[in-house]
């Protein structure tokens, strides 16, 4: 099943570094990025794991958790901690789901189901497409799905700026535009009209008839 922006995020069951998890209980009212990779002890997924430690308190005042998954058991999850510590100076301090019978990477469309039923055996290349991130929001949906090369490591810093636009236009009736960062002015939807535009904003910017730049909300 291929998954598609707005579809409800399966859920699932699954053991982790943190115990057995059951992904929508586990995501509550808030918002979630799930980011797969495709093998412990690897070089770029080191820098990435460790990466996400360092950043847990960013998404987390967004009112968003992070969670890891691989193909690999937990147990080869834990003993990879230190590394990644010892190379990126930030422990893991969030969940890594050890999906060694590759149920959940099927359920979320990043392995075919011919893939078998077991991580053994298994190469980098053999997962390269387990590295994607989901972004689902509080009613399970979502929003956001990004899938990178083995070899390109993501920027997870893009995900949270995407994370900050996709929490402002729920709220608001605007956009952003491209390279957008918060603070930023954004674009109206066509839902507004240029008197709803000019009671709520006060006012805005015609670039274009279609395009109409305002202040961005504050909250």
């Amino acid at each position: 099943m291929s998954l598609r922006i707005n579809d409800t995020a399966p859920d699932f069951t699954a053991d982790s570094t943190e115990g057995e998890i059951r992904f929508h209980d586990w995501i509550g009212d808030g918002y979630a990025v799930l980011f797969s990779h495709p093998k412990d002890f690897t070089p770029i997924c080191t820098t990435e794991l460790g990466t996400m430690a360092g950043m847990k308190d960013a998404f987390a005042k967004r009112n968003a958790k992070i969670i890891g998954i691989s193909v690999d058991p937990v147990e080869s999850h834990n003993k990879w901690k230190s590394d990644i510590q010892t190379a990126t100076g930030h422990k893991v301090n969030y969940p890594m789901i050890g999906d060694k019978d590759l149920k959940v990477a099927k359920l979320y469309d990043m392995l075919p189901a011919s893939a078998g039923d077991s991580s053994e055996g298994r190469t980098p290349a053999d997962n390269q497409t387990v590295r994607t991130v989901f972004v689902v929001g509080p009613d399970k949906k979502v929003k956001l799905t990004l899938t990178y090369p083995m070899t390109t490591g993501r920027n997870f810093d893009e995900i949270l700026r995407a994370l900050d636009s996709i929490q402002l236009t729920a709220k608001h009736k605007v956009s952003t535009p491209a390279n957008w960062k918060p603070g930023e002015d954004v674009a109206l939807t066509a839902a507004v009209s240029d008197q709803e535009a000019n009671e709520k904003f006060g006012g805005f910017k015609a670039v274009l008839p279609y395009l109409r730049m305002v202040k961005a909300p504050k909250n």
